[in-house]
């Protein structure tokens, strides 16, 4: 089966920014530029085709991640658009996952916003190679120096332009190319489709000569041959920039710079030849390591179509004609249809079905994914987000996705019982789509409590039942999902006998409790000694503890960060089973919890808010009152931006609260930052709360 294209003309890369950047923008003019589509489609006019969903339509935001392929000078471009906000960052952090290479736009009037940041923080994660796009040039107080700047001081990058603007804000012509050297012109007659390249103008030359200077400067501190040249006054021609800035830029050592305007199609064409030149084909990157379910030993697969098959699925999406699509990276080796591949994670055999190439919400068959290659899989039924695909005889388990756990929840009803039958149908497929929404039952109240990343988040939620599954609820409150662990150290002994007719049942414990590094979750260890405890018990002991942690003694909230030591214990040679060691290790580490000390936590949310100067005061002020923290405040052009921490709690309705209190001119943006401790007499409010309901 021959490959379509060769495996280094392949790049896999992503757009990611802050909301409201120009992520979907950019993305339509490259598919408009290499001839995917033939008319452009726009945002605020509901008709980007990245924009499929009609959530994303009607709000214009980008919601859910969306994957399509363009190809430029013989090169295929696998792009995936991801969304700006972060209550979906869930899309964001698996498409990293899975990325060669990343474009990161910032605005040229907001510069480094949070999200931003916070994308950026998620590519080095991943060590995702990155070039930067400042986009809207042509906006009022748009500042691409700033902006370098900033990505140079406040993400600690070795941002290098290798372009300049020709003009800002209305006066934005074209750019400086300044590896060719060249001035290119956007002709506004056409829509910025029409280009003439011409000599650099005077008045530019000088800061032209400065910035290429400097540009040769940084990358030949990765290149020692260019060094040599840079210091007897050389100047290196096309090839050997373009060669050592891509080297630079897939190690990470460099950021190549570039701008525009995408909404005016100005700069769009030079990004897609910098995607080319400077981003990784899977070639360039390490092998892929996974490993072995049995040994943990590491197995290498390089991107090669004739090793064995290594795949990652990193998307689940419910569609209401093919039914369950999954998306995939290829890593190694080729996926064909119709073929049995095997789920190392999960430890299936499946059977491939049909295979597509993406366009937004469009498809086109293919026959084969081959190694490097992005596409979508119709058959993997039992397959989730996160699972390994490969060959079964040569298995392997590659590195699962992790995702931020649910923030904020609230109880959903169907109105009818038709609703209620689909219901629990809806909310299992939306939830193989989305790993940080979940679901649970309140066994007391019978409610079903659904689980996200934000408010909007929820809303989106429920608005898919409606439209897509057809089912109406009706929705309580948001509630915000607290956490518990223990503020002491304690060591505690438990026995748990109960004797009834037959076999009794016995078991004893010894551990040592105490609190954990926040974020680290449950660490367990077994240190009894001479067999005091059956080697086939301990498991048992660790599942009990699991058990106990998913509704902690204080409130009922699950418990996290906590270190517990089985130190010793005892068994009965007849009364002693795994059900017997699990119950007292769940009875045992609830008492322990008691005597250590119980504390709730919060989740607290980095908040950035952006308004006219004359509102700072009171923006503080009410922020301040929401037990906030104020983190800094600075100023650009004529709007203030306040940057605080404040908790979640509080938090809920504060986009009406802000729009009153600024008339409108107010906008803020909020991501989880970490959990806290509640202060007592407001954890004593709550804890009285939820007895009483």
């Amino acid at each position: 089966m021959p490959r379509s294209t060769d495996t280094s003309r392949i790049r896999n890369v992503g757009l990611t920014a802050h909301i409201d950047a120009g992520k979907t923008t950019v993305t339509e003019r490259i598919l408009y530029f290499s001839g995917r589509t033939h008319r452009l489609g726009e945002v605020h006019d509901g008709e980007a085709k990245m924009d499929w969903m009609e959530q994303e339509q009607e709000r214009g935001i980008t919601i859910t991640s969306a994957a399509t392929t363009a190809y430029w000078k013989d090169h295929r471009i696998n792009i995936i658009d991801t969304p700006g906000h972060v209550d979906f960052t869930a899309e964001v952090e698996r498409s990293l996952r899975v990325l060669d290479g990343t474009v990161a736009l910032f605005c040229a009037v907001g510069g480094v916003q949070t999200q931003s940041e916070k994308v950026w923080r998620q590519a080095e994660k991943y060590r995702v190679p990155r070039i930067a796009f400042i986009n809207k040039m042509d906006r009022l107080g748009a500042d691409f120096e700033s902006v370098v700047a900033a990505i140079r001081e406040e993400l600690g990058a070795n941002a290098v332009p290798v372009v300049l603007p020709i003009g800002a804000e209305d006066a934005f012509e074209g750019i400086i190319d300044l590896v060719d050297m060249k001035a290119v012109y956007y002709d506004d007659d056409g829509k910025g489709v029409s280009i003439r390249e011409e000599a650099i103008p005077e008045p530019f030359l000088e800061q032209a000569h400065a910035a290429q200077e400097v540009m040769i400067e940084r990358i030949s501190e990765q290149d020692d041959r260019l060094m040599e040249k840079f210091l007897e006054g050389e100047t290196p021609g096309r090839d050997e920039c373009v060669a050592a800035m891509r080297t630079a830029t897939i190690a990470g050592d460099v950021i190549p710079v570039l701008c525009g305007a995408a909404f005016k199609n100005k700069g769009v064409r030079r990004l897609m030849d910098a995607i080319i030149d400077y981003l990784p084909s899977p070639l360039d990157l390490p092998p892929i390591i996974g490993t072995q379910s049995e040994s943990d030993a590491d197995i290498v697969r390089h991107p090669k179509d004739d090793s064995p098959l290594a795949a990652l699925a990193f998307k689940i999406q419910a569609d209401r004609h093919m039914g369950k699509l999954t998306y995939v990276r290829v890593y190694s080796g080729v996926l064909e249809s119709g073929k049995v591949v095997y789920n190392s994670t999960r430890e299936k055999r499946q059977r491939i079905g049909r295979l597509f190439e993406m366009h937004a919400d469009d498809r086109q068959a293919i026959d084969a994914l081959y190694a490097g290659e992005v596409g979508a899989v119709v058959g993997l039924g039992d397959t989730s987000t996160g699972d390994t695909i490969c060959s079964e005889e040569h298995p392997v388990v590659l590195e699962s996705i992790e995702f931020p756990a649910p923030v904020i929840g609230m109880a959903v009803t169907p109105e009818s019982r038709t609703d209620r039958d689909n219901l629990q149908k809806a909310l299992i497929r939306l939830a193989e789509e989305d790993p940080t929404f979940t679901v649970a039952s309140n066994e007391e109240t019978g409610d079903v409590v659904i689980s996200g990343m934000g408010e909007l988040h929820l809303e989106i939620i429920i608005d898919r039942l409606k439209r897509e599954f057809n089912v109406n609820t009706t929705v309580g409150v948001p509630q915000v999902a607290y956490r518990e662990t223990v503020v002491g150290s304690v060591e505690h002994e438990y026995k748990h006998i109960k004797q009834t007719g037959g076999h009794g049942q016995y078991a004893h414990i010894k551990i040592q409790l105490e609190p954990a590094e926040p974020g680290s979750g449950l660490h367990f260890k077994n240190s009894v000694v001479g067999g005091r405890i059956p080697r086939e018990y301990i498991p048992a002991v660790e599942r009990g503890v699991v058990d106990a942690m998913k509704e902690g003694p204080y409130a009922g909230f699950p418990m996290v960060d906590l270190w517990v030591e089985l130190l010793d214990g005892s068994s009965h040679d007849v009364d002693s089973s795994e059900m017997a060691f699990r119950t007292c290790a769940s009875r045992g580490f609830r008492e322990a919890c008691r005597k250590a000390g119980l504390q709730l936590l919060e989740p607290v949310m980095s908040v950035e808010v952006t308004a006219p100067e004359e509102h700072t005061g009171a923006i503080t002020g009410s922020l301040c009152g929401k037990r906030g923290k104020i983190l800094d405040m600075e100023t650009r052009g004529k709007a203030s931006i306040t940057r605080a921490r404040v908790p979640l709690s509080e938090m809920f309705g504060y986009s009406s609260e802000l729009r009153n209190m600024t008339s409108g001119r107010g906008e803020f943006t909020m991501h989880f930052e970490h959990y806290e401790a509640v202060p007592y007499s407001i954890a004593e409010e709550i804890v009285e709360s939820r007895k009483k309901a």
